[in-house]
């Protein structure tokens, strides 16, 4: 029997129909979320690199590989749209973020908030962030951690003072924190409706905790001008002379604090298990710190050659943001495949990140292949996308790198740490990527 297509083209078309799987929509997520690697090799050697589902209530298409990546984000016949697609997930508890933005709104916005990642603004984020981060590392525990938990709450300690730049009681802190990740919950929940317990209910929940919080703060950070992102967005401006409302500042900033707090905590824990899984990355990535001041200076980063790799690799083996979606806004094509209008279409970078076509023995975890004499990240520009890419790519990514090098660079430092032989991270896909055990390894104190 012929596999049903998602939509027929138009008669006289060159163009290919999309087959659609005709497995349940729950179990197909439920299967894609238990083992994404998996599913994505049975689904494209059944169907092809391209292929569809009903998902969640929406029409889905799933198009693997780095050419159609790139068709996709490039975007060059402003036929995808992020707005509709990510917003049919994380729409009400981020609220037009500037992930949620397009085409001439987007740039508008992109503009404005570029001030907040300008080279000197970053800056002056590093200057106020290496000594909070020396003095939490130095207190991390010994013996078995959990460093999950411990870059968790780091990040959000490291947030709190360079983005908001406000000293806040624990319980406050760890109540911002509950916050943000039910609302990155909530985002994937199979039932998407607000009953009472369930994830959506408490994303909608977290949501207003997060806006009260920061409507709250708003007047003094207007007020006066201090060297955090909250305060830079209340006073950015255009060229015209245009400011942010208060509403729009309180968008972008749930927002960007959700980014930069969980997507910096899974690359870290990524980087911190393949280190202790391999210690000969951990050795070399500890010489070339202890060639430095334990204070780095701004153009110690980029020396920083080891790590570099290290989290490249990591980020190829697991990017925190595991699939991106668009939204088809007219009829349009993807690698010679009919999409029809108002169709969801997913790029699967997770996938994309392991294609043999560039990346030699793909499932190994190997800093090495992004060394210039390899350089397989570059067989195609949408091979390694873990910051997204075209307009929308992730307005954040220098300050993640610098937040990231300079706390392993205090762990490395401070610590050395390992996992029992064997062992395996634990992975729960069903919202960012996380692990399921809090990654549990042995600390043990550098003298």
């Amino acid at each position: 029997m012929a596999t049903p297509l998602l939509a027929q083209p138009a008669a006289g078309s060159e163009l290919l129909g999309v087959p659609v799987s005709q497995r349940n929509g729950v179990l197909e997520v439920l299967s894609m979320r238990r083992d994404p690697f998996s599913f994505a090799e049975r689904r494209t050697e059944q169907y092809g690199d391209v292929f569809a589902m009903n998902a969640l209530g929406v029409r889905v298409v799933t198009a693997h590989g780095a050419e159609a990546a790139s068709e996709i984000l490039m975007n060059r016949d402003r036929a995808f749209v992020n707005g509709p697609a990510w917003s049919y997930f994380i729409g009400p508890f981020f609220n037009r973020g500037i992930m949620l933005l397009d085409f001439d709104e987007h740039r508008h916005h992109r503009h404005i908030m570029q001030q907040a990642f300008s080279p000197n603004v970053l800056k002056g984020y590093f200057a106020e962030m290496q000594p909070v981060i020396a003095d939490r590392v130095a207190a991390f525990p010994v013996g078995q951690v959990k460093l999950f938990d411990e870059f968790k709450d780091l990040t959000l300690d490291v947030a709190l003072e360079i983005f908001l730049g406000i000293e806040l009681e624990k319980s406050e802190a760890d109540r911002l924190n509950k916050a943000f990740i039910e609302t990155v919950r909530a985002g994937v929940a199979l039932v998407r409706k607000p009953v009472p317990g369930g994830r959506w209910w408490k994303g909608l929940r977290s949501r207003k905790i997060l806006e009260e919080f920061f409507y709250q703060h708003i007047e003094a950070k207007r007020a006066a001008q201090t060297p955090d992102l909250f305060s830079v967005l209340c006073h950015a401006e255009s060229d015209d002379g245009h400011r942010f409302t208060d509403e729009d500042v309180v968008n972008h900033m749930i927002f960007v604090l959700m980014a930069a707090h969980d997507t910096s905590t899974i690359t870290m824990t990524q980087m911190a298990y393949r280190m202790a899984e391999h210690p000969k990355w951990q050795a070399r990535a500890r010489a070339q710190s202890m060639e430095l001041d334990p204070t780095l200076g701004y153009d110690d980063l980029a020396g920083m050659t080891v790590l570099d790799d290290v989290m490249k690799e990591s980020l190829r083996m697991c990017p925190p943001v595991p699939a991106q979606p668009r939204m088809a806004v007219k009829d349009t094509e993807v690698q010679g495949y009919f999409v029809p209008k108002g169709t969801m279409v997913v790029i699967p970078q997770m996938a994309n990140h392991r294609d043999p076509r560039f990346y030699r023995n793909p499932d190994a975890f190997d800093p090495e292949r992004f060394s210039p004499e390899r350089a397989e990240d570059k067989g195609h520009r949408m091979a390694w996308t873990p910051f997204g890419g075209g307009v929308h790519k992730c307005i954040g990514l220098y300050f993640a790198g610098m937040e990231i090098k300079t706390i392993l660079h205090n762990l490395l430092l401070d610590y050395e740490w390992s996992v029992p032989a064997g062992y395996r991270l634990p992975m729960d896909y069903s919202a960012l990527p996380v692990p399921k055990d809090g990654l549990p390894v042995t600390m043990v104190r550098r003298s």
